[in-house]
């Protein structure tokens, strides 16, 4: 097994990449001149955070899951909590991104000084006109990434990337993502999609692309409906950490009542604090490193 390479959502989660709220959200004073504008529902509670990351670490462990701590970063806000979006890790290196939202932009180069401490390799960067956030990335297989084209992730982003991953024999299939709440809202391709299984995945399916919905209808992937008064929630953000093995936020139970009747094994945490606050879920907060049969 090696150190790193990720070209699957489903695949056992090996070694995965967070950011404790301590070394993200600093201290209340930073807490309180960020919050509003940083698009929070609320300003989270740092010790209430602390113990709630404590707990998904837990869970992630007892998957198996070896855990990596994103250091504090020069130029990074209470968004770099949310350690998915700023790269995206492949079985040669990692691309990392010049992010959409123009306060998250100081998170790419925080990510690969980390990547670099950690002997893993870069295979470039999404930069200049181009942005591109790993909310907006979804591994269908291991050579098949769909790229959600939205406000966050453009098109200039698409073709760098595109051109990053080609060497890799990677086709890259870009859908492109509703209007929803416009520019200043937050709506990732992970936001309408979580992957379960090789043949099954969580989906809102109002707001799913239709080329997207008919791709996973061509590949026989069975989607389960998340259930629609949850979703603003955040039900249908949930991690895999083995096949059909998930991670979700507590207080959905109609979702979960869905993924079990599928075969889904489900572990929740309490997230008020370092979820709902920021919007965002169990994917959102973890950076696949590794993912290993």
């Amino acid at each position: 097994m090696g150190a790193f390479g990720a070209q699957s959502m489903v695949a056992p989660l090996r070694r995965v990449i967070v950011k404790r709220p301590e070394d993200a959200f600093g201290s209340p004073a930073r807490i309180a001149a960020e919050w509003q504008r940083l698009g929070f529902t609320a300003p989270p509670d740092l010790e209430r955070a602390n113990q709630e990351h404590d707990l998904l670490v837990a869970l992630l462990a007892a998957a198996g899951a070896e855990v990596l701590y994103l250091p504090k970063g020069e130029g990074t806000t209470l968004d770099s909590l949310y350690a998915h979006d700023a790269g995206l890790v492949t079985e040669e290196g990692a691309v990392v991104f010049r992010m959409g939202k123009p306060d998250r932009r100081g998170e790419g180069p925080a990510l690969a000084a980390a990547l670099a401490s950690w002997g893993v390799p870069l295979l470039g960067f999404v930069d200049g006109e181009g942005t591109a956030e790993g909310g907006d990335m979804l591994w269908l297989d291991q050579k098949t990434l769909v790229v959600g084209r939205g406000f966050r992730t453009n098109g200039a982003g698409v073709a760098q990337l595109r051109s990053l991953l080609r060497p890799l024999g990677i086709q890259v299939i870009d859908v492109h993502m509703p209007h929803a709440d416009g520019p200043q809202g937050l709506l990732h391709l992970l936001s309408i999609i979580s992957p379960l299984d090789e043949d099954l995945a969580l989906v809102y399916r109002r707001l799913l692309p239709v080329p997207l919905f008919e791709l996973l209808g061509s590949r026989g992937i069975e989607l389960v409906d998340v259930a629609e008064e949850e979703y603003p929630a955040m039900a249908c953000n949930v991690l895999a950490v083995v096949p059909r093995g998930v991670v979700m936020l507590s207080g959905l139970p109609l979702t979960r009542r869905r993924l079990e009747a599928f075969g889904c094994s489900v572990e929740e945490y309490e997230g008020d604090e370092i979820s709902r606050k920021g919007n965002g879920g169990p994917t959102c907060l973890t950076r696949p490193l590794l993912r290993s049969t």
